[in-house]
């Protein structure tokens, strides 16, 4: 098999993976009801926690960044390291854009840390770090996404991973196209806070 078409076929079944909305998923078999009906509309485990199931926020959390991980290493031990990135980098696509749902997904956060936690554990830890810190600091939990984001891409080209580099710049200026409503109100200042209630 080419290599050219074994990154096609990683990046396929990333992307088909990614595009499994288990937010979803989740609140439709708790009988929560129609998650993009919900708050935000939005699909991920943020939105979720709106409908006060704590624990289907969790499972939320953790499937959407575990599908990302999955998706970089069922990649690589079929194809290698390239076929890993591609992978990755498709599985985020998806989330964003899943074709289950009309190409209308989420902002990719989770899997995001989840991909990255895969591709390059060291990297996916620190950007958890960033997320956490800039959540402790300033209990915005969408400016957290963003330094995380921001910071994942810079720590990729330091430590000399230009392959890495380019998919992790490639999901972060994804993440800040998704977050232009969050970061519309943070300018305004009228971004909600961890704990707080979401502006009408």
């Amino acid at each position: 098999m080419s290599e050219a078409l074994i990154l096609i076929l990683a990046a396929a079944g990333g992307y088909l993976l990614g595009s499994v909305p288990f937010g979803i998923v989740i609140t439709r078999a708790l009988g929560l009801g129609d998650l993009r009906r919900i708050g935000s509309g939005n699909i991920g485990a943020t939105n979720v926690l709106r409908t006060g199931h704590k624990g289907a926020a969790l499972a939320t959390l953790l499937l959407d960044g575990g599908k990302g991980a999955i998706a970089v290493l069922v990649a690589r031990t079929l194809g290698g390291e390239a076929a890993a990135l591609a992978a990755g980098g498709a599985a985020f696509l998806g989330h964003l854009f899943p074709v289950w749902l009309g190409f209308r997904g989420g902002k990719g956060v989770a899997t995001f840390l989840g991909t990255l936690l895969a591709l390059f554990p060291a990297l996916g830890v620190m950007a958890c770090a960033l997320w956490l810190a800039t959540a402790a600091i300033t209990r915005i939990s969408s400016l957290s996404a963003l330094v995380a984001a921001a910071g994942a891409p810079v720590f990729a080209w330091i430590w000399d991973l230009p392959g890495l580099a380019a998919v992790t710049l490639f999901m972060a200026v994804l993440i800040f196209i998704r977050h232009r409503a969050n970061i519309q109100r943070m300018l305004a200042g009228t971004e909600p806070r961890i704990g707080g209630a979401r502006p009408r």
